[in-house]
């Protein structure tokens, strides 16, 4: 007997432009807290180490993109307790590897916890780029979207 198997198609245009969407939402919310963040250690000069700062900054980042996402589907007619639910189980696993490749681009380019405008381009590029085929992935084979 021969077995069949199901080839994953990666060359859906309307997926990866429903993917890209998605992922976009995702980085701004991740954007708002992490950049909130850095920003703010770097204007007060609170002496934390860098590692503590970026942490900081990632778990924020994921809390702005959480609240982000259950306006979102708030407004899409679910129930703040549905909303909040979908936000946090549907794309957990992007928002943090989104996190951890925006603050590991700017530790790299600049050190860590420093906030520059030249480093702003490449920390939201290595954020969309790092999740996007994940998404893609999730919603090709699920159907599973936040937005």
């Amino acid at each position: 007997m021969e077995a069949t198997q199901n080839k994953f198609n990666w060359q859906c245009k309307h997926t990866w432009q429903t993917s890209a969407k998605n992922t976009l939402w995702c980085l701004l919310g991740c954007s708002i807290g992490d950049f909130g963040t850095i920003l703010f250690f770097q204007i007060t000069q609170i002496p934390w180490p860098v590692l503590a700062i970026m942490s900081l900054a990632i778990i924020n980042g994921l809390i702005t993109s959480i609240i982000l996402e259950t306006i979102i589907l708030m407004k899409q007619n679910f129930n703040f307790k549905e909303a909040f639910k979908v936000a946090i189980g549907m794309s957990f696993i992007s928002m943090i590897s989104m996190e951890v490749a925006m603050n590991l681009t700017d530790y790299y380019l600049t050190g860590g916890a420093i906030l520059k405008w030249w480093v702003i381009p490449f920390m939201l590029t290595a954020g969309f780029l790092t999740p996007w085929p994940y998404n893609y992935w999730r919603l090709k084979k699920f159907g599973i979207a936040c937005h």
